[in-house]
């Protein structure tokens, strides 16, 4: 089980075909090699990353193997035929893990239960961070590690609880007996291997790994562990969820109107278990007093509160869930009440998902209560589609943002599959409104605007999805095409907040700008008429703000271009009069023209008398495109833009 070793091994060299006699460190999925080890502390000679893809292919000596990665085979001799055998053990050991599980372990599946625990195996003992992922135990060296040092099966394993009173040795592995006489000790023992024993501080903690590691090896059933609650759940598992079953009605799992007293869930410390009371509290709070549109601010707060904490401790969210459906199991139907924690239970599916059994639990409850007939069955269908995209997208990292609380309160989610919508604006002063659920990407999301505008996917056009930044500077934020858009809403709303407590409190939200942020001369030929047509307006931007070079006379001729695109053919109207009557209509389109399109240092450096011959220049240019179409003009601004050799670089003010 052990997936770490040092020593000296003679490698062939790449270059020079000799045995060189090198000290090698395997840690953490990754062979690092050195002339001796004291020079460890050095840069390594060489490195070799173990994965999947690798494969060890035993020599024709007794003692030599090749080690064969993606890039490279290593020849790889050991000082004897038992050093091998135990380089190999190893390695095969550390090539299976990889195989069999996702190799950053922590970072693809959520720990059901975690933290630091002392193992002992053999006598010896080690203090190591521990994650229960699925039915697998994983122990680290430390919390940051991505590859474990071993890892225990725990399917059909024996979990026990050691009974500190027992007096005769027989029980425990010579020399463990010292280490166990003074904590909380559990003994965990797979299928055909020796027990180990793991030593817990407290007993909250001891509970809370005794529980899940039980379910992990499919015996809580027999063993009776966990809260009423547990139990319950673990009996409808044994009755695979039957709808007809007695189990549903049970006390323990139905609406209680006294509240509760303790946690319906195992929790591994004392504080989560006063932190799962407060919990219910808020969700008291929330569910009982009626939502209305003038006073909704009261519910969001509440809402993000209690899943916030959700999101804090992911122990808690079990707990959450199990709240929820305890607060809505046998209700009294057609009850505000009712709705409104269905409504919290929407916001969770969205969010985050309960583990293991929690999640066949919460499945199971789904859809014995989806009904597209009443209001409550409809809030179920719509937690089941829920459900299905975080499992198929992943769980979220921010509390949910008022858009999106205020959504699920003041209509039913059910009728809409895309139930949030939010305007993208762009460089030409239009707007699209586009929908999305709780999971979707900047990805997806960007997949359903470019079909609605007619534009070619960002990985062809360069475009890319922009935010305004919280404090009003004049800053602006690429996102991620894997971010979710409820999770960049949700931030920028929490920075706002943070910027300026109190105020702006629902008003103002996140500014989305859809422009181009990388231009790909290889992908000129299929650009679609809004592909150019948005491109000329931020080539414009940038002329305006003088970030794009044109002297005078070229910037008075892209003006009247874009001015052609804009508003089509330049009509005069009757002149002004010279008493100062007001301007005609033709004179106060020029100037706005002069305002949007023409660059501003130049306008800037005018007096008036050379304003008015600047207007005059920019109607006689503008009148010569009459009949122009706007594509026309569009594709004529392109070609005179992209004769700039740098054209696509960003300019910025230089101080």
């Amino acid at each position: 089980e052990t997936l770490e070793k040092s020593g000296y091994l003679l490698k062939m060299g790449s270059q020079v075909k000799a045995w060189k006699r090198r000290w090698f460190v395997l840690r953490n999925g990754e062979i690092l090699y050195y002339k001796s080890p004291s020079d460890v502390i050095r840069k390594p000679q060489g490195q070799i990353e173990l994965n999947s893809s690798c494969c060890i292919i035993r020599g024709e000596g007794a003692q030599t193997f090749q080690l064969v990665t993606e890039k490279k085979t290593f020849y790889l001799t050991a000082d004897s035929p038992n050093i091998l055998e135990e380089w190999i053990r190893v390695l095969q050991n550390i090539l299976k893990v990889q195989a069999s599980s996702p190799i950053a372990v922590e970072t693809k599946a959520k720990p059901t239960v975690r933290g630091w625990l002392t193992k002992v195996k053999h006598g010896h003992s080690k203090l190591v961070w521990c994650s229960l992922v699925g039915k697998v135990f994983y122990y680290f060296r430390n919390q940051e590690d991505k590859l474990p040092l071993g890892l225990l099966q725990m399917r059909e394993a024996s979990v026990q609880e050691v009974d500190r009173s027992c007096d005769s040795d027989e029980d425990y592995e010579a020399g463990d007996r010292g280490f166990l006489s003074s904590h909380c000790t559990l003994v965990v023992q797979p299928k055909d291997q020796s027990p180990t024993y793991l030593l817990i501080g407290t007993k909250q903690e001891k509970d809370a790994w005794l529980y899940h590691l039980t379910v992990a090896a499919g015996s809580s059933a027999t063993l009776k562990v966990g809260t009423e609650y547990e139990q319950l759940i673990g009996k409808l598992m044994d009755v695979e969820g039957d709808p007809e079953s007695v189990l549903w009605k049970s006390e323990a799992l139905s609406f209680f109107k006294e509240g509760l007293r303790s946690p319906l869930t195992t929790l591994p410390s004392e504080a989560l278990q006063t932190e799962a009371l407060k919990l219910f509290k808020s969700c008291q709070l929330f569910i009982n007093v009626l939502v209305e549109s003038p006073s909704v601010d009261y519910h969001t707060s509440l809402a993000q509160n209690a899943l916030q904490v959700c999101l804090t401790h992911p122990e808690l969210q079990n707990e959450m869930y199990c709240q929820l459906m305890k607060q809505t199991n046998h209700r009294t139907p057609h009850n505000y009440s009712l709705t409104q924690c269905w409504q919290l239970l929407s916001l969770c599916v969205a969010l985050f998902l309960p583990q293991q059994h929690f999640l066949w639990y919460l499945k199971q409850y789904l859809q014995h209560n989806a009904d597209t007939r009443t209001e409550v069955g409809k809030y179920a269908v719509y937690c089941q589609r829920s459900l299905e995209r975080t499992l198929q997208k992943g769980e979220r990292e921010a509390k949910p943002s008022r858009l999106e609380i205020v959504s699920i309160l003041l209509r039913n989610p059910y009728h809409h599959s895309l139930p949030f919508s939010i305007p993208v604006h762009f460089m030409n002063n239009t707007y699209q409104v586009v929908g999305f659920d709780g999971s979707t990407t900047v990805e997806e999301f960007l997949n359903t605007l470019n079909q609605r505008i007619g534009m070619r996917k960002p990985q062809l056009t360069g475009f890319a999805l922009f935010t305004d930044d919280p404090s009003g500077k004049d800053l602006e934020h690429c996102l991620q095409p894997s971010s979710k858009i409820c999770d960049v809403i949700s931030k920028w709303e929490q920075a706002l907040k943070e910027l300026h407590p109190g105020k702006n409190e629902g008003t103002r939200i996140v500014r989305l700008t859809y422009k181009n942020r990388l231009r790909f001369r290889s992908q000129v030929k299929g650009e679609t008429e809004r592909e150019r047509l948005l491109l000329v307006y931020q080539v414009n931007d940038e002329v305006q703000q003088g970030l794009f070079p044109v002297n005078k006379e070229l910037a008075l001729e892209v003006a009247a271009l874009i001015a052609q695109v804009e508003h089509g053919d330049f009509e005069r109207s009757g002149v002004s009069s010279p008493t100062g009557s007001p301007q005609s209509k033709s004179q106060l389109i020029l100037l706005q023209a002069l305002e949007r399109f023409y660059p501003k240092h130049y306008k800037q450096e005018c007096n008036t008398e050379q304003l008015r011959d600047l207007t005059e220049r920019l109607a006689s240019k503008w009148s010569m495109l009459r009949g122009c179409s706007a594509s026309e003009c569009v594709r004529i601004y392109l070609t005179v833009a992209r004769k700039w050799p740098l054209f696509g670089a960003k300019l910025f003010n230089a101080k």
